[in-house]
């Protein structure tokens, strides 16, 4: 089993900037990715950034040049760093986190975290 809980949400304006975090904890030496998906009123939940531990990653065509994914070196904290942040980025953001030692591969998710953009 692993938990996810994030942290970093909040309101700021179009232009700004807002880093959210992601600690995982259990067993986390069976993830293999983990990851940030979003989900805006009415939309289905969509990848936004997701990242591997051969430090693959991949970004949203939307999000590319303005948001950065990382972890911590223990890979025990995923980090989204959103900059230049736009009204279309609103939405839910849910950490996710992959168990790929199981098969089939289980899913993780936390509980979600509300990133508000105004214009």
């Amino acid at each position: 089993q692993v938990q996810l809980v994030e942290s970093g949400g909040g309101l700021v304006q179009a232009g700004g900037s807002l880093r959210l975090s992601c600690v995982a904890s259990g067993s986390i030496w069976r993830i293999n990715t983990m990851g940030w998906y979003r989900q805006a009123p009415g939309n289905q939940r969509e990848l936004v950034a997701e990242i591997t531990r051969g430090d693959d990653v991949t970004y949203a065509d939307s999000v590319k040049g303005r948001f950065t994914i990382s972890t911590d070196s223990a890979w025990n904290t995923v980090y989204l760093q959103m900059n230049s942040l736009k009204p279309e980025d609103a939405a839910v953001y849910y950490c996710n986190a992959v168990d790929s030692l199981t098969r089939p591969s289980r899913n993780y998710w936390g509980q979600g975290t509300q990133v508000t953009v105004s214009s």
